[in-house]
């Protein structure tokens, strides 16, 4: 793992680069640390629900906001910094 300094070309990056580098960003510093290996980790039952109910909650919020109408009863409902697709995943979870 690798440690960037403040002037580096690279501070300001984060994410992957294809499938072999990771950026990360850590409060001052930005770290460089090869491409996580998941292929043997098994996920519980548990994370496969969370998994399944947060994309069922994507695509709702996906929905609301492609649908003109849908889209503009949620933009009633905003304060400053919120957007649709946030609120209506929040609006998902939040009817159960």
């Amino acid at each position: 793992m690798a440690r960037l300094t403040k002037n580096s070309v690279l501070s300001g990056l984060s994410g992957t680069l294809g499938k072999e580098i990771v950026f990360k960003q850590y409060a001052d510093k930005v770290v460089v640390s090869k491409y996580p290996d998941m292929s043997k980790v098994k996920a519980s039952e548990l994370q496969k629900l969370s998994r399944k109910r947060m994309k069922e909650a994507t695509a709702y919020a996906s929905h609301i906001n492609r649908n003109p109408e849908l889209r503009a009863a949620f933009e009633k409902t905003l304060q400053p910094g919120q957007t649709v697709y946030r609120e209506a995943i929040k609006a998902y979870f939040a009817k159960g």
